[in-house]
């Protein structure tokens, strides 16, 4: 409660106006990933809501005092290298029944790349998990979820709909937004 009334509390004094409505439970896509700030404002975004999520972060920044910070905050470390065994660990945890919420930056960094990861689309195919759309975005001062949907065998389908979404917000340092674009949609087709 604390938390939720924080976030709303900082929505309202930075005069940011709250759009969709917390999923029940699912993977949440936050975009466009842009700055450090990011980690933050989707925590706000979350916490107005009243939900208490997972976030991937890099397990390189689970250091000393900050690793504390951040697992208290919902932070599972991340292992780019071998990320395959963090997905199997939250895949179990979203079947156990409970509410599951898990965010993550499909972009992957924060400044300008070719490609998204599409870690999202697979675990949402691996867990029946819905995927929902999240955004803030400091020119129309608005933060909150788009829509909701379930990762489906035509990846250009899904990331139409992703695109769709996020072609009109911008985030904190908009140069920096990797486009919504898969590796796999660049793939020959069989």
């Amino acid at each position: 409660m604390m938390r939720q009334r924080f976030a709303r509390g900082l929505a309202k004094v930075t005069g940011y106006r709250m759009v969709g409505e917390v999923p029940p439970t699912g993977i949440l896509v936050g975009a466009p990933h842009t700055s450090n700030w990011d980690f933050i404002t989707m925590l706000m975004v979350m916490w107005h809501g009243g939900a208490h999520p997972r976030v991937l972060v890099k397990r390189q920044l689970f250091r000393g005092p900050l690793a504390w910070v951040l697992r208290g905050l919902g932070g599972v470390p991340l292992d780019r290298e071998n990320a395959a065994g963090v997905v199997q660990e939250l895949a179990e945890e979203a079947g156990s029944g409970r509410p599951f919420r898990l965010i993550l930056a499909a972009e992957g960094t924060r400044t300008k790349g070719e490609y998204w990861k599409s870690g999202f689309l697979r675990l949402s195919r691996d867990t029946g998990l819905p995927v929902t759309l999240a955004f803030f975005d400091p020119p129309t001062r608005t933060m909150g979820f788009g829509p909701t949907f379930h990762a489906s065998d035509d990846v250009r389908a899904d990331m139409d709909l992703v695109r769709a979404f996020f072609a009109d917000k911008h985030g904190i340092k908009p140069a920096n937004a990797t486009p919504a674009r898969l590796r796999e949609e660049d793939a020959p087709q069989d």
